[in-house]
């Protein structure tokens, strides 16, 4: 019923006053107090709730409800009230005021009640309407904001976790998960909740905000709950969604980026290095490899890390992005973990892939360009140089030779390199160019180096420049025949019987440049001469004597002997 429509309007209140309105033929009624927004008016037949004081035209008080400590509740316009009261009640909005006047032959009439209303008593209701709803009702949602992405909604079955302020119609707070710090965790149409719960939460995606007008006979009807839920209130729920899942629900796999070649994917047994940020449904950022800057590195399949994330890693190509949402049973259960990770919450976590390799990896060698005619291939000791660009797997550039004046050099095998990059240069043609992937065991290891992330694949880009061939493991210089009868005479320039170190090393360059032997290839010849010196120089006098001069050869075989 509009206002419009009330059986006497308020000018005819203006006009009688309501201190003396004299004879009346219907209930006068003054709308004090009408809020901003009315969603509902009560009509006949609506159940209603409301608070009141009754007094006597000289204001002393015959009833009120607030004495009672207890709403009055019941069906308007069936003759349950007395019929001033049904009147003066139809058209009123939740939380509006009235003052109401009812004539006697309206209200107790000419009988009056005993001991409280006299007869022929005209009566004065000061009332709050509090709550209206009727037997048809239905239950009202209203969406107050949604995520523009929602890939699902909640459907009976499915375990919810949700956030909630509960109020009367009136207003009145009763509950709210807020002031617990904690979301309300529930299963939703198994009957844990109250109907109207169950039916309000049906649809709903995470990050989702709703109203819910729950009438009672969808909540907890004419009992009430405990002191806060009176008897047949309706019930207003402001719900946000934190997450939800189903007990049968695997991980959800959302691939971001993949590379356009992925040569290899991701197994059981293979080491991993990613990035990851770790978040709740509702965005909430509970952990991040990035804020430590250091890659989370772990085997997959073998159970070191939470089941959904051994599962959601399987598969992946170096320098892919992931997205891998976790149900609870497949991460931190009930429990959830620390104070950051809530009991059955849902866990996303966007990876970025850095590489991957497995401990039983060999040196991937891939030949980008080799010279024709290649006959002539580096050996194990051999003397190299090659100009290389390192780099991690997904580009971050950590050394080149081409930062500096000259190539790079060493002598293979000689434990001068590490042991990938050592295997990778053997069997290349000078002028030739390879791609090495180099794993971490064949690398620098758990442990890096100074600029390299433990654990890490290398990438190298490798050319090489040039070559001399090697000499034996010990040796300094070999001869390409048999050594001269008399080598320590011939050795021996000036005759005088000892050798100083430029008669050493004179001899020695002759026997190179003669093509008699050769010195172990090295950017510093001189130096290689003046150890062998010192070697065969066994009391560091300065001079070698025809005592001391011996080969290698010689040396090696004594030594049998000795231990013999």
């Amino acid at each position: 019923m509009s206002p419009g429509s009330l059986v006497l309007l308020l000018s005819i209140l203006g006009a009688l006053g309501l201190g003396d309105p004299g004879p009346l033929e219907d209930v006068v009624i003054d709308r004090y107090y009408i809020p901003k927004i009315c969603l509902r008016e009560v009509q006949m037949g609506d159940f209603i709730r409301y608070h009141y004081n009754g007094t006597f035209k000289d204001g002393k008080k015959f009833d009120s409800s607030y004495d009672r400590g207890a709403t009055v509740a019941g069906v308007v316009g069936v003759g349950r009230l007395i019929t001033g009261m049904d009147r003066g009640l139809q058209g009123m909005c939740v939380n509006e005021r009235r003052h109401l006047i009812v004539p006697p032959h309206l209200g107790y009439g000419s009988i009056g009640v005993a001991g409280l209303i006299p007869p022929d008593a005209t009566l004065y209701f000061d009332v709050i309407m509090l709550d209206i709803w009727n037997k048809n009702d239905k239950l009202q949602i209203t969406t107050l904001s949604k995520p523009e992405h929602c890939n699902r909604t909640v459907e009976n079955s499915d375990f919810v976790r949700y956030h909630y302020n509960g109020t009367l119609l009136d207003g009145t707070p009763f509950d709210s998960s807020y002031s617990k710090d904690s979301t309300y965790d529930t299963y939703v149409g198994t009957g844990w909740l109250i109907k109207g719960m169950d039916q309000g939460l049906l649809g709903m995606c995470a990050g989702e905000k709703r109203s819910i007008i729950i009438p009672p006979f969808l909540a907890y009807g004419e009992k009430g709950y405990g002191t806060v839920i009176p008897p047949q209130a309706s019930l207003v729920f402001s719900v946000l969604l934190v997450d939800f899942h189903n007990p049968k629900d695997g991980i959800f796999l959302e691939h971001l980026e993949v590379p356009a070649s992925c040569k290899r994917r991701a197994v059981t047994g293979d080491f991993v290095r990613y990035h990851y940020n770790g978040t709740l449904m509702d965005g909430t950022l509970f952990d991040s490899s990035y804020s430590r800057n250091h890659t989370y590195n772990t085997y997959i399949g073998k159970g070191y890390i939470i089941p959904g994330m051994d599962q959601g890693l399987q598969g992946v190509c170096v320098g892919e992005r992931r997205r891998v949402v976790i149900p609870p049973h497949l991460a931190y259960g009930e429990n959830g973990a620390g104070n950051k990770i809530p009991g059955s919450a849902v866990l996303i976590f966007d990876v970025h892939i850095i590489d991957f390799h497995n401990p039983a990896d060999p040196v991937e060698i891939e030949t980008v360009y080799r010279p024709e005619g290649c006959n002539i291939t580096t050996r194990d000791r051999d003397f190299v140089r090659y100009h290389y660009n390192c780099s991690l797997l997904d580009g971050t550039k950590l050394f080149s030779s081409h930062d500096y004046e000259k190539p790079q050099e060493v002598t293979l095998g000689a434990n001068k390199v590490i042991e990938g990059l050592n295997s990778g240069l053997l069997n290349m043609c000078t002028g030739e160019r390879r791609v090495l992937i180099i794993p971490p065991h064949l690398g620098h290891g758990e442990s890096g180096a100074r600029g390299v992330p433990g654990s890490a694949v290398l990438r190298f880009e490798v050319e090489l420049i040039s070559m001399e061939e090697g000499v034996p493991e010990g040796y300094l210089f070999i001869w390409h025949g048999d050594p001269p009868a008399s080598l320590y005479e011939q050795m021996d320039l000036n005759k005088d019987g000892e050798i100083p170190a430029d008669e050493f090393s004179t001899f020695i360059k002759t026997q190179v440049a003669e093509g008699k032997g050769r010195l172990m290839p090295s950017s510093d010849p001189e130096k290689v001469i003046a150890d062998m010196f010192r070697n065969q120089d066994r009391n560091q006098d300065g001079k070698i004597t025809s005592e001391e001069l011996k080969l290698k050869s010689d040396e090696d075989q004594e030594k049998i002997h000795e231990e013999l």
